[in-house]
């Protein structure tokens, strides 16, 4: 029997949290309700869910703080995170990004609204199975394993930095618009942003490291893989 994908909802408000997980139940997905972090941590440490709805109103420890924390732990790091706000202006979603949500839903949302961005995140995280690995210079990219290295150095990419790197990987050279990267990277991006591409790319890099200046802005298109950077070029133009 097929394991259902397991979804952890930390979310303050029982109401919301039992809305949610009827959605979640009757669209083929296994909810598990956390009240604040604490619960929300002993769920983790117990079982590793297959993705993180996190409110960012909480008692005590924020769901900003939560997500940080989370993608700062190897255990945790690669669990996807949307972030369930009632600041919809661009700053905040920013933030919640910037702390390391894979996306955000601003509330009120529709139940089609969550089952689409949860379906399109979990896509994202999936391996792409198909295909060899690919090399550019000292940086290497295998979907089977997802596994990155640089120079023999295995790097820590989350879900959707892996799969924007896999299409950069697979097209280097050329120049893709933040238009282009949400169709190829993104697929269903009705509830996207290009601003999205900018903060995925920033956190692209820097897993990177040394390797961060591959990834370059071209002023005024979108961004290139390259296996010959222009460090000052890149740095200069930032994300």
């Amino acid at each position: 029997m097929r394991k259902l994908p397991t979804i952890l909802i930390v979310e303050d408000e029982p109401a919301i949290a039992e809305l949610i997980s009827v959605n979640l139940r009757h669209n083929g997905f296994a909810p598990i309700w956390a009240e604040d972090g604490d619960s929300a941590q002993r769920e983790l440490d117990a079982v590793l869910p297959d993705m993180i709805l996190l409110d960012w109103m909480l008692p005590g420890q924020s769901g900003l703080e939560l997500s940080r924390k989370w993608r700062g732990h190897p255990r945790t790091r690669a669990v996807p995170i949307i972030m369930l706000t009632a600041r919809g202006d661009e700053p905040d979603k920013i933030a919640g990004l910037d702390a390391g949500a894979d996306d955000y839903i601003t509330k009120p949302f529709s139940t089609q609204e969550m089952l689409a961005r949860i379906r399109a995140v979990l896509r994202r995280r999936a391996p792409e199975h198909s295909g060899e690995s690919v090399a550019i210079g000292a940086l290497s990219l295998d979907p089977a394993t997802h596994r990155v290295s640089h120079a023999g150095q295995p790097l820590k990419l989350g879900p959707t930095e892996f799969k924007l790197l896999h299409y950069l990987m697979r097209n280097a050279e050329r120049v893709h618009s933040r238009g282009q990267l949400l169709d190829k990277v993104w697929g269903d991006h009705v509830y996207i942003e290009e601003r999205t591409v900018d903060v995925h790319v920033k956190r692209l890099r820097e897993a990177l490291g040394d390797a961060a200046t591959m990834v370059e802005t071209v002023r005024g298109a979108g961004y290139r893989l390259t296996a010959q950077p222009d460090a000052s070029k890149s740095i200069a133009s930032g994300a």
